[in-house]
This record gives structure tokens, C-alpha cells and sequence, in this order.
């Protein structure tokens, strides 16, 4: 898909609603009348997974119906993502997801079997997560600088893990052994939690992480933080620099999450679920569990800033994949 035609198609779907206005702020007044489903294309156990779960539970409380979580992982979660892009657009059907599933499968995948930028409509963006490259203690290297001289003696020695073609942290290596001129080999896994794994057990010797997920692995010595794409340190972990800080300012492992709806769903309904997903966020369950401790950046964005953000996130991985060389399958 060309940058073009995604600003087209997006703000067709931002321009045109689906129903006449009076009848969709009956429907999001009325909503919702049964069970409704989160589908979240990565298994469970990551951080984007326990915030949905922590979402799903206040959300079940505010509306009075049960409110589900349908992990469905694999495929650079596309088949999880193509669900929601072909459910019925009444709100019960719903996507929590990362940017790759929107803002970088555009751009690598020929035959997507739907298009994110029209067929799912922006509900809110959510946070943005801030990662840390993680390594196996085997490897040696106590910073960015040494572990760019070890993997520059030794072309093609050290793996990286990642939880998808174009995910973030296929980019950021990929980007750093293009500036760096060194050679690596990419691993990728079904989800965060397998690459963490991976790189636990020593099959990969690094990946990215978010605090939630390398904080209690770093403590414990079993892996070694090297940095953080974070404008400042993260107070858990006063030791690890910034990527900035140690001279790598050209590398941003920043992900995000986002609340998504099938595309023609009405922008009355999609307002009314933010603001319900919004008031969620701040409950202490949800903050002081899931937000505040992962370190992540909390928007819980309207869906116009949503789909306002989503152009220049698009424009943003188009460029990193350039860099990184990749080209669509």
C-alpha cells in the first residue's frame, strides 16, 4: 500500500460514517447488549496481554456484560487483526493490538486480507511502551558499544529474537547492523514472551523488552540490559542508560498499543467506548498494576487524535523499514 492511498483510505473512513448520525448515538447509547469480545493477536502472558485482561475486567464492570479476551497469535497477527476487520461494526467486537499489526504489516505485506487503515477504525491509542535491549550474559558485552565490537568480530555468531517480521525489535537491530556495518540473525517468535524465552535459554542472544516483561530477569541476573529507548532512565532501573546516552540516539525501540473496531464502525460509538476505556486506564487496578510499574507513556487518545497519530506512525515505519531494507512478502 502506497502512504497515499493509507491517507486516503483513512480519512474516507474518518469522513464517511456508517449510519445516520441520530441512529448511531442510539446504538452507542444502547451499547452494549450482549457479550464483548477483545481480540488480541499475541498469546497470552505479555504486557499487552495483561493490560487487556486488566481493561476487559474494569470494562465487564461498567457495562454489565461479560467482557472476554480472545488470544489469537501467530501469523505477524494478521488472522487475530482480520477477525475484527470483519466483524459485524457494533462495538462487540473489538481489537487491542500493537503498531505492527497496523502501521507496519501495510508496508510488508502483500496480500493482507484486509486493510488496517480502512477496514479497523481507531478507538484509542493507548501507551506507548518503551524498550530495553536485552542480552544473554553469555554474550559478554556489558554495553551498546561492546556488543556492537563482539558482533563486528564475529559476523553472523549472535541471534536476535523478535516477535515478528517489522516488529520493533527486527527494526531497531536491523537498523543498528545497517548504521553499525555489523551482521546478525533475526529469530522471529510468535510473541514478546517467546523471544524473552528464547533469549533466556541462550537459543537467541538478545531481544527487546519492556520493563514489565526483563525487569525481574534483570534483578535476577539472568539476562543483562544494555539500554533503554526511554527519553530518561527508568527509576526501577537507575543503572541502565538511555540508548541516547550511550550514542545510539538513532535507535527508537518505542512500540505502542491501540484499541481498535471494525472499520465502519460509527465515530459515536467509538467516542463512547474511549471514554469508557479512558476512565478504566485511571483506576487504580489498571494504573498502579499494569501502567505505572511497565513504565509505559499513557495517552488513551480520542478517536481523531487516534487516527491523526496513526498517519504520521505509518510515515514513521515506512522509513525505518527502508532503512532496516526489508521488502513486502
Amino acid at each position: 500500500m502506497t502512504m497515499r492511498l493509507a491517507r486516503r483510505t483513512l480519512l474516507a473512513t474518518l469522513a464517511a460514517p456508517a449510519l445516520p448520525p441520530s441512529l448511531a448515538r442510539a446504538q452507542a447509547d444502547g451499547f452494549p447488549s450482549r457479550q464483548v469480545r477483545i481480540v488480541v493477536p499475541f498469546p497470552p502472558g505479555g504486557g499487552l496481554d495483561a493490560l487487556a485482561r486488566a481493561l476487559a475486567e474494569q470494562l465487564q464492570g461498567a457495562w454489565g456484560q461479560a467482557v472476554v479476551v480472545d488470544n489469537r497469535p501467530g501469523g505477524s497477527t494478521v488472522p487475530g487483526t482480520d477477525i475484527v476487520a470483519k466483524a459485524a461494526p457494533d462495538g462487540h467486537t473489538l481489537l487491542i493490538t500493537a503498531d505492527n499489526s497496523i502501521t507496519a504489516n501495510p508496508h510488508l505485506i502483500r496480500s493482507l486480507p484486509h486493510d488496517p487503515m480502512k477496514d479497523l477504525a481507531p478507538v484509542s491509542l493507548l501507551v506507548d511502551v518503551h524498550q530495553m535491549v536485552l542480552v544473554h550474559p553469555s554474550v559478554g558485552a556489558r554495553s551498546m558499544a561492546e556488543l556492537v565490537q563482539a558482533a563486528r568480530a564475529a559476523p553472523g555468531r549472535f541471534n536476535f529474537g523478535s516477535y515478528g517480521i517489522a516488529s520493533q525489535p527486527h527494526l531497531c537491530f536491523a537498523a543498528l547492523m545497517a548504521r553499525e556495518k555489523i551482521e546478525m540473525v533475526h529469530v522471529p517468535y510468535r510473541g514478546l514472551t517467546p523471544a524473552v524465552l528464547a533469549t533466556l535459554s541462550g537459543e537467541v542472544q538478545m531481544t527487546l523488552a519492556g520493563i514489565a516483561s526483563g525487569a525481574r530477569h534483570i534483578q535476577a541476573g539472568t539476562l543483562r540490559a544494555l539500554a533503554v529507548g526511554r527519553p530518561t532512565r527508568f527509576e526501577a532501573l537507575p543503572e541502565v542508560p538511555t540508548l541516547a546516552e550511550a550514542g545510539f540516539d538513532y535507535i527508537d525501540p518505542r512500540t505502542w498499543f491501540g484499541a481498535f473496531a471494525p472499520g465502519a464502525t460509527p465515530l459515536a460509538l467509538r467516542a463512547r467506548i474511549q471514554r469508557d476505556i479512558a476512565t478504566a486506564m485511571a483506576a487504580p487496578a489498571v494504573r498502579d498494576r499494569h501502567l505505572v510499574p511497565a513504565g509505559y507513556t499513557v495517552h488513551a487518545a480520542t478517536p481523531e487524535a487516534t487516527a491523526a497519530f496513526l498517519q504520521r506512525d505509518l510515515a514513521y515505519k515506512a522509513g525505518l523499514i527502508r532503512t532496516a531494507g526489508i521488502t513486502p512478502d
